[in-house]
């Protein structure tokens, strides 16, 4: 999908967010966010629609997964994260809350995409189709 389709695309699923206070209807029953990140090179805030995981265990974290759909390149969105992994904003529902990145070194990487997979097969798709490691990003929600 080109850079246009992506924004259009995305641009419409935020709105269908939050006007739905936290719902896509495309996405189903699988919990949505919006992350804003700040751009690597342009320092402006980019927001993206995606599925998340709750951490069962704390309930402050959630994760996110640079997928991109399985292609071979890592989405835009997870080289912000990289870049400024304490400037994120994180919409869940209809909450609005500020976020720290972490991308999750292996093997906790793998143990937490499977979990993703075994709930949500298309995850498992994703990483057939490319040959790198899909990253995982845990992100510290400051509520």
């Amino acid at each position: 999908m080109d850079r246009a389709r992506i924004l259009t695309f995305n641009n419409k699923n935020i709105a269908e967010f939050r006007s739905n206070g936290g719902r896509i209807a495309s996405f189903g029953d699988a919990p949505v966010l919006l992350l804003t990140t700040t751009g690597a090179k342009s320092g402006q805030p980019r927001t993206s629609p995606m599925m998340y995981l709750a951490d069962d265990h704390e309930p402050n974290r959630v994760y996110v997964f640079a997928s991109a759909a399985g292609a071979d390149t890592n989405p835009a969105w997870f080289h912000n994260i990289v870049a400024h992994p304490k400037k994120l904003g994180v919409e869940i529902d209809r909450d609005t809350m500020s976020a720290d990145a972490e991308v999750l070194p292996d093997p906790l990487r793998a143990q937490v995409y499977a979990v993703q997979a075994s709930r949500y097969p298309g995850f498992a798709d994703y990483q057939s189709k490319t040959t790198r490691p899909i990253p995982v990003i845990a992100l510290t929600l400051h509520r």
